[in-house]
C-alpha cells in the first residue's frame, strides 16, 4: 500500500522557517520525481518544487525560489523541503505527490500525480 505522510507544518512568523517532511512507503521510492505542491486558503492547487530520483536535480516556482530548499534521504525513504524567510502567501496545505515522470504543469489539479499525501498546514500569520 502506498502511503506518503507529511508531517512539520506549523504556525510560525513572517521570517521565520520550518522544515516539512514526507515519508515514503509502499514504492520504490528512488526511483521516482517527488513534487510539493501547496493549496492556500480558498484557491488553487500551485506547483512549488520538484527533485529528481536521484536527488541531484531540483526545479522551484519563481515563488519561493532562494527561499525554500528541496532534498530527498533515499536511505530514509524521506523528502524534505527547508523553508527560510516565510512569507504570509506561503500559508498553505503543503502536499508531497510522487510519479515516475517530471512534469511542471501550468495549473494542477489533486490527482495529477501518481502518489499523493494528505498534506500539512504550513500557517504565517500577518
Amino acid at each position: 500500500q502506498v502511503q506518503l505522510v507529511e508531517s512539520g507544518g506549523d504556525s510560525v512568523q513572517a521570517g521565520g522557517s520550518l522544515r516539512l517532511s514526507c515519508a515514503a512507503s509502499g514504492f520504490i521510492f528512488s526511483s521516482y520525481w517527488m513534487y510539493w505542491v501547496r493549496q492556500s486558503p480558498g484557491k488553487g492547487f500551485e506547483w512549488v518544487s520538484a527533485i529528481s530520483s536521484d536527488g541531484a536535480t531540483t526545479y522551484y516556482a519563481d515563488s519561493v525560489k532562494g527561499r525554500f530548499t528541496m532534498s530527498r534521504d533515499k536511505g530514509k525513504n524521506t523528502l524534505y523541503l527547508k523553508m527560510n524567510s516565510l512569507k504570509p502567501e506561503d500559508t498553505a496545505m503543503y502536499y508531497c505527490a510522487a510519479d515516475v515522470v517530471f512534469s511542471r504543469p501550468s495549473s494542477i489539479t489533486k490527482g495529477f500525480y501518481l502518489y499523493w499525501g494528505q498534506g500539512t498546514q504550513v500557517t504565517v500569520p500577518s
